[in-house]
C-alpha cells in the first residue's frame, strides 16, 4: 500500500498493546472514498464501530471499507459509534477483512486521500477511477443540481461536481481562491471530464502553503509564452514583440485561472484582422487547458466597437454583463483586452469606471496615444508610437504575432493576415512587401487580399455591434473551408463595390475642390447633404472612397474632408497631417466648441458642436494649408500607376 499523508495530529495513549509499548507508530485516517486497495496488512487505522455481534464488532475504516474485529482481538467493550485504533491482520480469500484492536503509545495520525494523486492533465488516464487532486478553487457555480467547483492546479482546470441536494450549496465553507484537496471519481459528462466529488476539504497552514507554492510555480510556467520568432525580420518590430510577450502572459494567465476575457476591437478591417486570430488562438488555448469543453464559450467574448476608443455606452454594458455573470455563474470579473483602440485620452472615463472594480486592462493599438494619461490605468500597453514608430505598424500585424505567442500552432492559418491588415489600413510600412510575399506563399495574391479587406469592411457595416463569429472567420480564412472563403469574399466584395459605385455616382458631383498654399488638393464633401445615409458605405468610408478617386485622378497630394452637422472625417495622401495635434490646438482655440477626436498622420476624425462647424472647419483648413508634403505618405494607388 502506498499512503499519501498530509495533515498530522499527535495523539497519546497510556496503555501497552500485548504488554509491549509501540512508540512512534503511525495511525492512518482514511478518506471516505478510500477503497480496500488503499489498505496494507500490518498498518494501523482509525476505525468506527458500525455493529456489535456476539463474536466481536464490525468497524468502518472508511465509508466503503469495513471489517470484523473478533472478540479475541478486542481489549474492551464497544457500542455503535465508538472509535478505536485497529490493525489490519488478514485479508481473507473471500475478501473479508480481519482487524485487531491496538493501543499504540505516542502515535501520529496521517490522513490518507483516496485514489492516486494526480494533476488535472493526468485525468484522462484515470477515467472511471477514484483520484485525489490538490489545487486552488477558481470558480464556484451553483446549478439547479450540484455545486460545481472549478479547481486549477496551475496548468489546467477541471470542474468538480459536489451534490448536497438539488440547488443547495455543497461545502458552503469553501470559497474561491482557497486551496483544497478533492477526492472523487473521474467521469465523462457531456463529452467533458469532471470529478464526481466524494470529499472536498480546505487545506490550511503548511499543507496549503506547499500546494499554493507549487500552483504558482506551475501557473507562472504555463502562462509564459513560447519562444516564437516574428513572421518577418523587421527591426522596428523587435521592441514591440517583447511587449507583446507581456500581453500574452496576461492573457494566458487569465485563461488558466478562469478569468473571463472581454476583447474589445475597432469594428473595421484592421480591428477584425487583430481580433479574430487572437480570439481563435485563445479559444484553442482555453480548450487545451480546461476539461470543460464549453470553457472557451464562457470565458471569451469578442465585442466590436464602432468608435476607435472605449465609449461609455460600451463600458457600462460590459460592466453590467460582468457583474451579472459574477452573480449568476460565480465568474471572476474579466480581463479587458483592447485592440485597435484604447490608447487615447478619450478612453480614460471608461477606464476609470473599470478601475472601480479592479478590472485589469491590456491594450494593443496603433492610434496616436496619450501615454501619460492612460498608462496609469493599464496593466500592459503596446503601441508603435511609444517606440518612435507610427500607425504603419497596424494592430492586425501586431496581433497576429500576439496570437502566435498564445498558440504557435495557429501560424499557418494566419500568415496572410498581416498583409490584409496593412492593405485595409493603408499601411506604408517597410515590411509590407515582406508580408505580401508571405501571403503569396500561402496562395493569396494582392488583389485577393484587397478583396478580403473590402469584404471585411462591408461585413462590419452590416454587423454593427454583432461580432459575426464564424462568418468573419470565413471571410478571413481562419479555421474555415477554403472554397467557402473564396465564394464568400467574392460575393461580399462585389456587393461592396456595387454599393460604393452607387454612392460615388451621387456624391462626386457635389465635391468642392480647391488648391491649398502648400500645393495640395483639398476636396470637401457634405456627406450629410450629398451622400445616402444608413447604407454602405457610411460617411467615413464614403469620404475614403471619394479620396481614393481624387488621388487617382490627380496623381498629386490630396486632402479630403467629409463633414456632417457635428463631425468631420479626414483623409490625406502625401501630406503630413498630425491630426491628434490639430485636435489639441482646436480644442484650445475654440472653448465651448466641444472639439474632440484623433487618428493618425493620414486619417482621423473630429467632432464638434453643430453651431461651431464653420469656424472649426475653417481653422482646420488653415492648418492643412501649412502642412508639410511628404512623398513617403503617398498612396500605393499613385505608386502602382
Amino acid at each position: 500500500m502506498s499512503h499519501s499523508s498530509d495533515a498530522d495530529e499527535n495523539v497519546g495513549a497510556d496503555s501497552d498493546t500485548d504488554g509491549a509499548p509501540d512508540r512512534g507508530a503511525v495511525v492512518y485516517q482514511l478518506a471516505d472514498a478510500c477503497t480496500v486497495d488503499t489498505l496494507e496488512q500490518g498498518e494501523y487505522y482509525h476505525a468506527t464501530v458500525n455493529g456489535v455481534v456476539e463474536y466481536g464488532v464490525f468497524v468502518d475504516v472508511s465509508a466503503d471499507v469495513s471489517g470484523l474485529v473478533h472478540d479475541s482481538e478486542l481489549q474492551g467493550d464497544y457500542d455503535v459509534g465508538d472509535e478505536l485504533v485497529v490493525e489490519l491482520i488478514e485479508v481473507r480469500e473471500d475478501g473479508d477483512l480481519a482487524f485487531a484492536e491496538r493501543d499504540p503509545e505516542d502515535y501520529t495520525t496521517e490522513s490518507v486521500a483516496a485514489g492516486a494523486d494526480v494533476t488535472v492533465g493526468e485525468l484522462p488516464d484515470h477515467v472511471g477511477e477514484v483520484v485525489t487532486l490538490e489545487g486552488v478553487v477558481v470558480q464556484i457555480k451553483q446549478t439547479g443540481g450540484p455545486t460545481l467547483f472549478h479547481v486549477a492546479d496551475g496548468e489546467a482546470v477541471v470542474p468538480a461536481a459536489a451534490f448536497e441536494s438539488a440547488g443547495v450549496r455543497a461545502y458552503p465553507n469553501v470559497e474561491v481562491d482557497q486551496v483544497v484537496r478533492v477526492t472523487g471519481e473521474v467521469e465523462h459528462r457531456q463529452e467533458a471530464l469532471q470529478l464526481e466529488v466524494d470529499d472536498l476539504s480546505r487545506l490550511r497552514g503548511a499543507a496549503a502553503d506547499e500546494v499554493r507554492e507549487d500552483y504558482e510555480e506551475r501557473l507562472t510556467a504555463a502562462a509564459e509564452p513560447p519562444e516564437v520568432e516574428p513572421l518577418v525580420e523587421w527591426e522596428a518590430f523587435e521592441p514591440i514583440h517583447e511587449e507583446l510577450r507581456e500581453v500574452a502572459r496576461h492573457l494566458r494567465r487569465a485563461a488558466l485561472v478562469n478569468r473571463p476575457i472581454r476583447m474589445r476591437h475597432h469594428a473595421d478591417g484592421d480591428g477584425m484582422c487583430a481580433s479574430v486570430p487572437l480570439q481563435t488562438a485563445l479559444e484553442r488555448f482555453i480548450d487545451d487547458s480546461h476539461e470543460d469543453t464549453q470553457a472557451s464559450r464562457h470565458l471569451l467574448r469578442r465585442l466590436p466597437s464602432k468608435a476607435p476608443f472605449y465609449e461609455m455606452e460600451d463600458v457600462t454594458r460590459d460592466l453590467n454583463f460582468a457583474l451579472e455573470d459574477r452573480e449568476r455563474h460565480g465568474q471572476k470579473l474579466p480581463l479587458l483586452c483592447m485592440l485597435d483602440n484604447g490608447s487615447t485620452e478619450e478612453d480614460i472615463p471608461a477606464y476609470r469606471a473599470m478601475a472601480q472594480y479592479d478590472v485589469p486592462i491590456v491594450v494593443v493599438d496603433h492610434h496616436h496615444p496619450d501615454p501619460d494619461a492612460v498608462e496609469p490605468l493599464l496593466d500592459a500597453h503596446v503601441n508603435p508610437y511609444l517606440h518612435d514608430e507610427d500607425y504603419r505598424i497596424t494592430t492586425g500585424m501586431m496581433c497576429v504575432e500576439l496570437a502566435r505567442l498564445v498558440d504557435p500552432d495557429i501560424t499557418d492559418e494566419v500568415r496572410h493576415i498581416p498583409a490584409v491588415a496593412g492593405l485595409a489600413d493603408r499601411s506604408k510600412a517597410e515590411a509590407m512587401d515582406d508580408y505580401l510575399d508571405l501571403a503569396a506563399e500561402a496562395g493569396y495574391e494582392e488583389a485577393d487580399l484587397r478583396d478580403v479587406g473590402e469584404a471585411l469592411d462591408y461585413a462590419a457595416h452590416w454587423l454593427r455591434y454583432n461580432d459575426g463569429n464564424g462568418f468573419v472567420n470565413d471571410l478571413l480564412d481562419v479555421g474555415t473551408d477554403a472554397d467557402r472563403h473564396e465564394d464568400l469574399v467574392a460575393f461580399m466584395s462585389s456587393r461592396a463595390e456595387r454599393d460604393v459605385e452607387r454612392q460615388l455616382d451621387d456624391a462626386l458631383p457635389h465635391v468642392e475642390h480647391e488648391r491649398l498654399d502648400n500645393d495640395a488638393h483639398l476636396c470637401r464633401l457634405d456627406v450629410d447633404e450629398h451622400a445616402h445615409r444608413f447604407i454602405y458605405p457610411a460617411p467615413g468610408k464614403t469620404t475614403g472612397k471619394v479620396h481614393d478617386r481624387k488621388v487617382e485622378e490627380t496623381g498629386d497630394p490630396v486632402i479630403t474632408i467629409g463633414y456632417g452637422p457635428d463631425f468631420a472625417v479626414l483623409r490625406s495622401d502625401g501630406v503630413r497631417l498630425d491630426i491628434p495635434e490639430m485636435v489639441t490646438e482646436l480644442t484650445e482655440e475654440f472653448p465651448g466648441a466641444g472639439v474632440s477626436g484623433g487618428g493618425h498622420l493620414v486619417v482621423g476624425s473630429i467632432k464638434f458642436v453643430p453651431g461651431k462647424r464653420a469656424e472649426v472647419l475653417d481653422a482646420l483648413v488653415e492648418r492643412m494649408a501649412d502642412a508639410e508634403l511628404d512623398e513617403e505618405l503617398r498612396s500605393t494607388l499613385v505608386r502602382d500607376d
